[in-house]
């Protein structure tokens, strides 16, 4: 499988150096498409503090990417929907933490979410 950036240099505003505006995926045999997923606890209970629903979060993604025999690496989207404006940072920090320097496409969005313990939620795609 090949996963080759796609960022137009004329015609459209630049790609910032945490994100690309599309990804071409090859030679890929399976895609798992990632409900959103929440920064729970085994109990389904979701920490207090923004940092650790964001580390409690990726591990869930990382649990279910085993799953499927696939790593981070292996994320070809990312879709953040966060409770408040002031968790964009944190949540590029965490993101590009996991994907070290892999950049892919990725949008947020500020929601209200269904519980409001609930700061952050995270759909992937991924490709292998």
């Amino acid at each position: 499988m090949q996963m080759t950036p796609k960022n137009p240099d004329n015609g459209i505003y630049p790609a910032t150096p945490d994100y690309v505006h599309a990804m071409e995926v090859t030679g890929a045999a399976r895609f798992l498409f990632v409900s959103g997923t929440m920064g729970l606890d085994i109990d389904g209970t979701a920490p207090g503090d923004l940092g650790d629903q964001l580390s409690l979060l990726w591990s869930n993604i990382r649990r279910i990417l085993a799953e499927a025999d696939m790593t981070p690496e292996n994320i070809v989207r990312v879709t953040s929907y966060l409770s408040d404006v002031s968790f964009v940072e944190a949540n590029q920090n965490a993101r590009l933490h996991i994907l070290g320097e892999r950049r892919v496409p990725t949008t947020a969005i500020v929601v209200q979410t269904l519980m409001p313990e609930w700061l952050v939620e995270i759909e992937i795609v991924a490709a292998a």
